[in-house]
């Protein structure tokens, strides 16, 4: 795999079905990055990869497309972006590598994002270890590229490394199921989608495939049973059809199947008894931007520039991957700004209205914030988010202090923490995809900076 300068490539962590079969090391880099985007690749500890030190990898050092036109080691194009380090670099410069529709911030002036700094970087706390560590060394440790803290809409710490700028994309992967979450519960609230109506009422494609006996809230929580296997040294199983159709893989000689997402999702049949347990799965978000274009007869990105980053008053165009046909990737492949992310999270906090503007109703947000099942959750196989659930496809921590967040691989994060008025963005470029491996830190991180706000 020409993985230099690492010993062994970035792996997502893999159901534990698969790790038990002895293939973690064996899983190809692009396609575990793959299937680790969609969100199926949570449980990193069954083997401890060997990680880069992270200032061996910084862009500066690494030098990538720095010279015109760039060559050998230095070009990053399809055929390793999603290697490590080469993930580093394609994270923050994916429109560059891939066909994306833009979503217009427009023309109006940013609103505005008052600052208090506050020397949050030293803030010292003990890690998942008990070990000491500060803010900054956890950034440092996590190959973080941008943080971001509100309290109280104060923008009180802010940090870009590797390259990272206020005004460079950043690949959210995983994050952006929430946008979709989102989007869908506030047409629920508006009465344009019965989460209680089977899917097939918005679309009657599906018929024939596992959501054509399947409510719509199934969907939106991740409680529908499908067969999508993630075996990743195994070419027959959904994971790589879902990345073939969908242009995250190369196709193979003599490929038959679809080559767009909507056509594929009418191939995947129906496992186990729906409403049973949660089951995380990006096709499921697929679905679920898909029944959100039909009930708006708008297409993703529209309504993202219209619902959302117009009224936010964002200071840059977001966009977001699509597919042969312009399907975006509505699982996986938003790209946005730390301030722009920021603003939105402060939406949230402030219960849907930002900027004299109502994004979503309180009702909305309050519905997502109390969570789902968290019986139905344990189900998931995610022990290392102990006591979590999943709404809106939004992850609910029932903590103390009400926080939920937006999360995706190799460590992007909007975390929201309403009783300490705190706002969190994260983006980062971890070796390692799956959240498993670093989510005990991060839960230490987001108690340290709430109690370091409230002093």
């Amino acid at each position: 795999m020409n993985n230099a300068p690492m010993a062994r490539p970035a792996v997502s962590a893999q159901p534990e079905r698969t790790r038990r079969k002895g293939l973690f090391a064996a899983v190809p880099w692009r396609a575990a990055w793959v299937a680790a985007a969609l969100g199926t690749a949570l449980a990193a500890h069954a083997q401890t990869p060997a990680l880069p030190a992270p200032e061996s990898v910084a862009l500066d050092k690494l030098g990538y497309m720095s010279t015109f036109p760039p060559e050998g080691a230095q070009r990053v194009d399809l055929s390793n972006s999603y290697k490590y380090p080469q993930l580093r670099w394609a994270v923050q410069h994916l429109r560059e590598l891939q066909p994306t529709r833009n979503i217009r911030h427009g023309g109006s002036a940013p609103s505005a994002l008052p600052s208090d700094p506050r020397p949050l970087g030293s803030v010292a706390f003990d890690d998942d270890k008990g070990q000491p560590i500060t803010v900054d060394q956890w950034l440092t440790r996590t190959y973080t590229d941008a943080l971001v803290v509100m309290h109280k809409g104060h923008v009180v710490y802010e940090r870009y490394d590797n390259q990272m700028k206020p005004h460079t994309p950043h690949l959210l992967f995983s994050v952006t199921k929430s946008f979709t979450g989102l989007m869908a519960a506030q047409l629920a609230h508006e009465g344009k989608i019965d989460p209680q109506a089977l899917v097939t009422q918005y679309v009657p494609e599906l018929a024939d495939s596992a959501w054509g006996d399947m409510k719509v809230r199934d969907v939106m929580d991740m409680t529908g049973a499908v067969r999508f296997r993630e075996v990743y040294t195994d070419p027959t199983t959904e994971i790589f059809g879902y990345s073939w159709s969908s242009g995250l893989l190369p196709r193979p000689p003599g490929y038959q199947g679809a080559t767009n997402v909507t056509d594929f999702l009418k191939t995947l049949k129906k496992e186990g008894e729906h409403g049973q347990g949660f089951v995380y799965r990006t096709v499921h978000s697929e679905v679920l931007g898909w029944i959100v274009s039909r009930a708006t007869g708008k297409h993703w990105a529209e309504l993202m520039s219209d619902n959302i980053w117009q009224k936010l008053g964002t200071e840059e165009d977001a966009h977001v991957m699509v597919d042969s046909v312009g399907t975006p990737l509505q699982g996986a492949g938003l790209n946005a700004t730390a301030r722009d992310l920021a603003r939105f999270g402060e939406m949230l906090r402030l219960g849907g209205s930002y900027n004299g503007q109502k994004i979503f109703d309180k009702a909305v947000i309050d519905d997502t914030a109390k969570g789902g099942d968290r019986e139905k959750f344990k189900m998931g196989g995610m022990a290392f988010r102990p006591g979590y659930s999943y709404r809106n496809q939004w992850w609910v921590l029932h903590n103390a202090d009400g926080a939920y967040e937006a999360a995706g691989i190799h460590g992007q994060f909007i975390h929201v923490n309403p009783a300490a008025e705190m706002v969190v963005v994260k983006l980062s470029s971890h070796p390692v995809a799956g959240a498993g491996f670093t989510h005990p830190l991060t839960l230490k991180a987001w108690a340290a900076l709430a109690q370091a706000v409230r002093r």
